[in-house]
């Protein structure tokens, strides 16, 4: 086995995703919206259905993409605020968890590019806290990888984490991030040998 092979391996026993949302790319019957047009009791409830099924494991994932539990939560409560607004956007869906998946990490990116602005103003702004609420979904001894995950480019982050933690395969982390399977594969492979560089200079 070579390195970025133990180091995949690592990832995969550390970071399991809880059942719901690792389910989310096969998903299950309760998932299933009707593709017929919605009642706004019938909307309302759906959505209420999916935010209490889904909303902690989106902002377990959100966390490891913004770097803390603060900002995760305001991003997958966006999310699903947007969806109550606009229930429409359901219609057609046999399985909501990607489309609120692909949205978390589309909000995640905004946060992203909100602090990039704020750096170019130098705007104060809280910084992600990668080291303590991130750090303490995976535990203490995961500090590290959290760190170096963090030093990655968003890319490179969002697939890690979307293969690792949320156990995707490549076709659904490519329709998560609206990319090619092949970019992904790329990315990934970079993503693995750029993060045992990390690790290795940390030892």
């Amino acid at each position: 086995m070579t390195g970025d092979q133990a180091l995949a391996a690592d990832w995969e026993s550390e970071w399991p995703m809880t059942a719901n949302a690792a389910g989310g790319a096969a998903g299950t019957s309760s998932d299933a919206v009707a593709l017929g047009p919605l009642s706004a009791p019938e909307a309302a409830d759906l959505v209420a259905g999916l935010f209490r099924a889904h909303a902690a494991d989106l902002v377990r994932l959100a966390v490891l993409l913004v770097g803390d539990q603060a900002t995760a939560e305001d991003v997958v409560q966006d999310v699903f605020a947007r969806l109550q607004r606009s229930p429409g956007r359901l219609r057609g869906l046999d399985k909501p968890v990607p489309y609120l998946r692909t949205a978390v990490v589309n909000g995640c990116r905004s946060v992203h590019r909100s602090r990039r602005r704020a750096r170019l103003l130098r705007v104060p702004h809280e910084p992600p806290v990668w080291s303590a609420e991130a750090a303490a979904l995976a535990g203490e001894d995961r500090r590290a990888v959290l760190a170096a995950v963090a030093r990655l480019s968003g890319r490179q982050r969002e697939v890690l984490v979307l293969r690792y933690y949320a156990g995707l395969a490549d076709l659904d982390i490519a329709g998560a991030l609206q990319v090619s399977r092949g970019t992904v594969s790329s990315t990934l492979s970079r993503a693995l040998a750029a993060l045992a560089r990390e690790l290795r200079e940390e030892l």
